[in-house]
């Protein structure tokens, strides 16, 4: 069955990698970036695999919370339903590390972006929609209250505590939602994949980025994840598993979420 799936941060890396697969599969897909000229030159390479295929770009930058909701609101403008949303988007070394607002960057785009952006594109996702996180095998602990300051931690640090804070809040979303809503699946895509953001970070080509866009293909249009909300793909492993401790804490996952809501009504 064709499904309309977005991808955020489709223009490279496990994304665009997702994006290629799927539109071979003929789905319809709906590829997102922040630099308008890698969009167009994204949409012209998709066209080349199949030049009758359903594509629509959209341009937003994920640390602008303004953004967001515009990004969402023309996404709900222009499609009546999304079966699958793939949070993709994400960020480890960034030349400037704190937002418009005040905030890490980091936080905002691995973080409180996907589920703002989620949040927003609830009302066209039915019971049959999946949203599908992009975890990792790397999760720190993290305090609630760090997500609304800047961190003068590293980078590897701050990047843990976002993939961790983006799973809690997957888990209690899901939980939160029950049958009503779409299913929420936090999936580790693998780790050390050849994507510019571990080679930028750990100065290695990784693996296959096939790897992780597999996965993700997978978690979007197979049956095998059409009842498992609330649950961890560990790619890694090749099978769902228990993520950090934390993520299956309703005290310390509703924390997390209270805190998320309040940066976002605040700003």
């Amino acid at each position: 069955m064709k499904k309309t799936i977005l991808i955020t941060g489709s223009t490279d890396g496990i994304g665009l990698e997702t994006a290629k697969s799927l539109i071979e599969l003929g789905h319809h897909v709906l590829i997102h970036g922040r630099s308008k000229e890698k969009l167009n030159n994204t949409l012209k390479q998709l066209k080349q695999i199949d030049e009758q295929a359903q594509i629509n770009a959209y341009e937003a930058d994920l640390s602008d919370f303004d953004e967001v909701r515009k990004l969402a609101n023309h996404i709900k403008k222009e499609h009546g339903k999304l079966d699958v949303l793939i949070n993709n988007a994400g960020v480890f070394v960034v030349p400037n590390k704190v937002t418009k607002d005040g905030l890490d960057v980091r936080y905002v785009v691995n973080t409180i972006a996907p589920y703002l952006l989620t949040e927003q594109l609830l009302p066209i996702m039915d019971s049959d929609a999946r949203v599908v996180n992009l975890s990792s095998a790397a999760q720190a602990p993290i305090n609630p209250n760090e997500l609304s300051n800047q961190s003068a931690l590293s980078d590897g640090e701050v990047y843990a505590k976002s993939k961790l804070a983006i799973t809690m809040w997957s888990f209690n979303l899901a939980a939160s939602l029950g049958d009503q809503g779409p299913s929420i699946i936090a999936v580790n895509p693998a780790s050390m994949l050849g994507s510019k953001m571990v080679n930028t970070a750990y100065g290695v080509e990784g693996k296959s980025l096939k790897v992780g866009s597999d996965i993700l293909v997978r978690a979007a249009t197979s049956d095998e994840f059409s009842n498992v909300s609330g649950r961890y793909f560990d790619n890694d492993y090749g099978q769902f598993r228990s993520p950090h401790p934390d993520a299956n804490n309703n005290d310390k996952t509703k924390k997390i979420v209270q805190v998320i809501k309040q940066i976002i009504n605040d700003l």
